[in-house]
């Protein structure tokens, strides 16, 4: 896909369809978040955000309308295969910082990401470029982003070698 119509003028379709993927991660970590600090179900979350996030408008502004399977593949896959993507995670950052001493939403973001990693179609480098966006999203000042950039690319180097060689 070129991203451009026949008349070679930008797809506003695929642009449509990318922002919705990328409103559909941040959901997804936020919805991750929320479900650790609340106990609640995958299926009460997913409902939640998708009844009264996705398109609403509040006094900060408007929500994005997001990607909703996009949104319920993340969630459930992160749940899923949560254990396995936690031991990735861990593996990928220093020893003396286990996943359970990260900021929750970093937490809740190698989640997301490592769904997309383990058990989705997504390239791998889109998934690092799209929740590095997603961390500059929660993060807009600190060096966070650096960090998920640099462990979300061992974990893509782990789950996905293939995709890293020459």
């Amino acid at each position: 896909m070129s991203g451009k119509d026949t008349s070679g003028q930008p797809d506003h379709k695929q642009a449509d369809k990318r922002q919705m993927r990328s409103a559909a991660r941040l959901y997804a970590v936020q919805a991750l978040f929320q479900m650790e600090s609340s106990g609640q179900t995958v299926q009460t979350i997913t409902r939640e955000f998708e009844t009264h996030r996705f398109g609403a408008t509040y006094d900060e502004g408007e929500f994005v309308e997001g990607d909703s399977a996009h949104f319920r593949a993340v969630v459930e896959k992160a749940v899923n295969w949560q254990g396995k993507i936690d031991q990735m995670t861990d593996r990928a950052l220093v020893a003396a910082w286990p996943i359970d001493r990260i900021d929750p939403v970093i937490r809740a973001l190698f989640r997301a990401a490592g769904a997309e990693l383990v058990d989705m179609a997504t390239p791998p480098k889109v998934t690092i470029t799209e929740y590095v966006d997603v961390a500059k999203a929660f993060f807009p000042e600190g060096k966070e982003a650096k960090f998920v950039n640099a462990v979300l690319d061992h974990m893509a180097r782990e789950a996905r070698p293939e995709a890293f060689a020459s």
